[in-house]
């Protein structure tokens, strides 16, 4: 009788808790603050990019103050779930794997991932504008994926550690490459730069603002536009599971955003182009 009383206690807090989750006047968001353009510490020390602009937008049309964090990629995920924040923006791909562990809101940007490598490898030529999609690849896909991992054999590739694009590089390339993990991106472009490794994947938009810089001398896109498959259908506001109220709350912001187009100017600010949900595929 006393366990029953207990357990019933505690659901009925849980409960309490995911119901009063929206009762708040402030929310803690974290990002990584190390991915420009999607997130990144500016000159006077403040965390800026369009997660943290898009994050404001939602938090004022759920009519709640958005305070942002900067938190390390690879812990991300474990703090949330222990309540060190609400919620996570932070170019973070909506994929099933992190679906057992969090929650998501509906996605509020697309994108694609694509390597950069070394001029000076010489390289065979590929085209940079081809585009793969992983969920469903076919013979003409597959032929393309066969030629660069022929063209990377023996190379040493750079991606951030505990990402998605860590497990795609791992599975396309881990048998004919050797792969080098990554706490922060920084570190991954700086190794890069110095020619300590070959090239790397990662994020388009991360890597344009790397190349636009004096290292695109170096350094350029190799090999086609890569989405689906492990990065999922775009790139979500991640919550932790009970706080479903939260969730609606969000997903009703994003969609009023996509609606009245606030998202694709947004975007066409921080990246040039219209990655929003309604113009990506």
């Amino acid at each position: 009788m006393l366990k029953s009383i207990l357990l019933a206690s505690l659901i009925a807090l849980m409960g309490q808790t995911a119901v009063h989750a929206m009762d708040r006047k402030v929310l803690t968001i974290a990002t990584e603050g190390a991915s420009p353009p999607w997130d990144m510490i500016d000159t006077e020390g403040k965390l800026v990019g369009y997660d943290i602009e898009v994050g404001n937008e939602l938090c004022r049309r759920i009519a709640v103050e958005c305070k942002f964090v900067a938190q390390d990629w690879d812990g991300m995920i474990p703090a949330l779930t222990v309540g060190k924040f609400d919620a996570i923006m932070s170019g973070m791909a909506i994929t099933e794997k992190r679906k057992k562990s969090i929650a998501f809101s509906q996605p509020y940007a697309g994108g694609f991932n694509q390597l950069v490598m070394r001029k000076d490898l010489q390289l065979p030529a590929t085209d940079t504008k081809a585009k793969i999609n992983l969920t469903s690849i076919g013979a003409a896909q597959q032929a393309i994926l066969g030629q660069l991992q022929s063209a990377l054999s023996g190379r040493t590739l750079g991606v951030l550690r505990s990402s998605n694009s860590e497990a795609v590089l791992n599975e396309l390339f881990g048998k004919v490459a050797t792969i080098r993990s990554y706490d922060t991106q920084d570190n991954l472009h700086l190794d890069l730069a110095a020619g300590r490794i070959d090239g790397g994947l990662a994020d388009y938009f991360t890597w344009k603002t790397f190349l636009d810089g004096k290292d695109g001398e170096t350094a350029a896109f190799y090999g086609p536009e890569l989405s689906g498959g492990l990065w999922g259908p775009g790139v979500g506001v991640g919550i932790r599971k009970e706080n479903a109220d939260l969730v609606a709350a969000f997903d009703k912001a994003v969609d009023d955003c996509i609606k009245d187009g606030t998202l694709k100017a947004l975007s066409l600010k921080w990246f040039g182009i219209d990655i929003s949900p309604s113009a990506t595929p």
